[in-house]
Order: structure tokens, then C-alpha cells, then sequence
């Protein structure tokens, strides 16, 4: 579940950001006292996030308004399958339109994208895994998305673990260096990862004591040398160049996790219509 205060703040947000000072088409064009009922449908097979997002939307315009949804987030819809139903005063509903839309059609999008990579890797341990490539902020949200769509977060935020990279070892001297210091102050429960660009560096990591190794960028022999390595001493994530074209080659390495900027910066939005429903 999103926190109602994160989904709030978003959706405040995008209606300011949307608005303006007055929603003039509505304004000008439709009476007041006009009654609208409108129903919201999937163009094409999704599976569904932000469907809560979108009522919230619905309901921070136009407070008065009836709400029937059809599905939760991680449905998943063929085409022509309709998600929910909205009634109220057609000013407001129309005026909230599009930020429900595009907050909807986005985060199902990235479901939608990050289910069929993890379909890509279902033969395998491997686990498919999100960054923090995301659309500043939205980040809980597609976060929220990706998990809806079968894949696991990686860090939420920078406090919410230690992740040793490249810039940081060349800063701070090498990779033991870097683990030491980070060892010497991290929370007790919180884990170290280190970014790891050659085979020396695996060997480096896992001489440092770090909880967990990021492969960056290795090729595929370079990556079943690196398992083989490590031996399941610690679990091991890839990264880099991963497509749905690539990604069930990569998990084949023996890799426990595997990350991709893609599903958030990379998912089209589906398509969802928001139609008049005539009687």
C-alpha cells in the first residue's frame, strides 16, 4: 500500500501543476449543475498501479464525487476490460481528468514493463530489482509500480543503505578502505554493497567484508566467473545493459538480484480512456 499522505502530496501537486488558476474549457463550456458519468477503460492488456492514485485524484477536485472500482493495483486486464466507474459534478471530474490519467497510465506502464521482464526471468533464481532512476518526486509511487508488477525495490532513498560505487572508491582510496569506513559507521542492521567493474574488485569485496557485491557492466563470462568466485558467499546483483533482450541470459549467470533503470525510466505509458458513459 502508498502512504495516503504521499499519494496527497502527489496528486496536490499535479492539480496545481495541471490547473493553474482555473480549468477555463470547463469553466466556460460546461453548466454548473451538469451531472457527468464516466467510465475508465483499458485500450490494451495491463497490468494495473495507481488505480487509487487516480480516485484520489478524482476525489481531491470534485470531494461529492462517486467512485466504483472494478480492480486493485496488480490486476491484470485484457483490453476493452474497464477498471472503474465515476459520477459527479462534470466540472471537477473534467478539471481532474487528465492528472488521474497521467498518473494512472504511467504507473501501470511501469507494472506493465517490469511484469514482463520479470516473465523474462521466471526459469531462474534470479530476482528482478528497481533503481533509483525515477521521476523526481514520484519515486514512491514507481517504486510501488514496479513491486505491483513482481519486481523488488532496491534502495528507496540514500539513507536507506550503503551502496559503495565507482566515484566513491576512487575517492576514498580503494575498496577495503571504503568498506572500513562505512562498516565503522553504519547502523547495525543496515547492509554494504559494493559496485564491483572487474573480477579483482570481487576479490577486493569480499575481502573488505561487504554484505553484498554489485557487478557493473560485466559481460556474460565475466559474470559466471564472478559467481563462480564468489561461491554463494554473498548474493550478487548485475547491473548494466540489461534489456528484455538480455536480461534472461544474465539471470542464467547464477546472479541472485538484477537491476535495470528501465522500468521506471524506460516504460511507456499504457493506454486508458476516461469516456462519457451515455445511457
Amino acid at each position: 500500500m502508498i502512504d495516503p499522505l504521499v499519494i496527497e502530496s502527489v496528486v496536490d501537486a499535479a492539480l496545481r501543476e495541471d490547473i493553474g488558476l482555473a480549468d477555463l474549457t470547463s469553466e466556460l463550456v460546461i453548466p454548473a449543475d451538469t451531472v457527468a458519468d464516466l467510465t475508465i477503460t483499458t485500450r490494451q492488456d495491463i497490468v494495473v498501479a495507481g488505480i487509487d492514485v487516480a480516485a484520489a485524484a478524482f476525489r481531491r477536485r470534485e470531494p461529492s464525487c462517486a467512485i466504483a472500482l472494478d480492480c486493485a493495483d496488480g490486476a491484470r486486464l485484457v483490453a476493452g476490460r474497464r477498471l472503474g466507474h465515476v459520477r459527479g459534478p462534470a466540472r471537477g471530474l473534467l478539471t481532474a481528468e487528465r492528472t488521474a490519467l497521467n498518473l494512472l497510465q504511467h504507473l501501470s506502464g511501469i507494472a506493465t514493463l517490469t511484469a514482463r521482464y520479470v516473465a523474462a526471468i521466471a526459469h531462474t533464481k534470479a530476482v528482478l530489482v528497481d533503481t533509483r532512476k525515477t521521476t523526481p518526486g514520484l519515486r514512491a509511487l514507481e517504486k510501488h509500480a514496479v513491486q505491483v508488477g513482481g519486481g523488488r525495490n532496491h534502495r528507496l532513498r540514500l539513507d536507506d543503505g550503503v551502496l559503495i560505487k565507482d566515484n566513491h572508491i576512487a575517492l576514498c582510496g580503494g575498496v577495503a578502505a571504503a568498506v572500513a569506513r562505512a562498516r565503522a559507521g553504519v547502523p547495525l542492521l543496515t547492509k554494504i554493497e559494493v559496485e564491483c567493474d572487474t573480477l579483482d574488485q570481487v576479490e577486493q569485496g569480499l575481502a573488505a567484508g561487504a554484505d553484498m557485491l554489485l557487478l557493473d557492466n560485466m559481460d556474460l563470462a565475466t559474470l559466471r566467473r564472478a559467481v563462480a568466485l564468489v561461491a554463494r558467499r554473498v548474493p550478487l546483483e548485475a547491473s548494466g545493459g540489461v534489456t528484455l533482450e538480455t536480461i534472461a541470459q544474465i539471470a542464467e549467470t547464477g546472479v541472485d538480484f538484477i537491476s535495470t533503470g528501465r522500468l521506471t525510466q524506460a516504460a511507456p505509458a499504457v493506454d486508458i480512456g476516461l469516456d462519457v458513459t451515455m445511457s
